[in-house]
């Protein structure tokens, strides 16, 4: 049996404050951090708040990836959420050498009722 997602959530601490609060970083690493994991990007939405913090979300055919940042604490919350053939690790991996993160924190929670996989 499998579920019909994978849902990881991520805290990364100790990242730089100066990465977390530049909207075109943050834009530009998770939108590589899905394409390294192996999703098909549809759309993307990225904002910058004052004075400081970005919350953003790629949606990816498979489902999507989602942030929030708190630069002032060096903390960033990441959501990735997939249905498909997604390779998660390898997009955390990416945002964690992207945000300089020293501690990475992961919860895994599968969605959707439960199928039979068939061969």
């Amino acid at each position: 049996m499998t579920a019909l997602g994978h849902h990881l959530l991520v805290e990364f601490e100790g990242c730089d404050p100066v990465a977390l609060a530049d909207l075109e970083q943050v834009t530009s690493a998770m939108l590589r951090a899905a394409v390294a994991s192996g999703a098909t990007v549809v759309t993307h939405s990225f904002h910058h708040f004052s004075p400081q913090g970005v919350s953003g979300a790629v949606i990816i055919a498979e489902s999507h990836l989602a942030i929030h940042t708190w630069p002032e604490h060096g903390f960033a919350a990441v959501d990735f959420f997939s249905c498909g053939g997604v390779d998660m690790d390898r997009g955390v991996a990416l945002l964690k050498i992207a945000f300089g993160a020293t501690k990475e924190t992961r919860l895994e929670l599968e969605r959707g009722p439960l199928r039979t996989v068939r061969p």
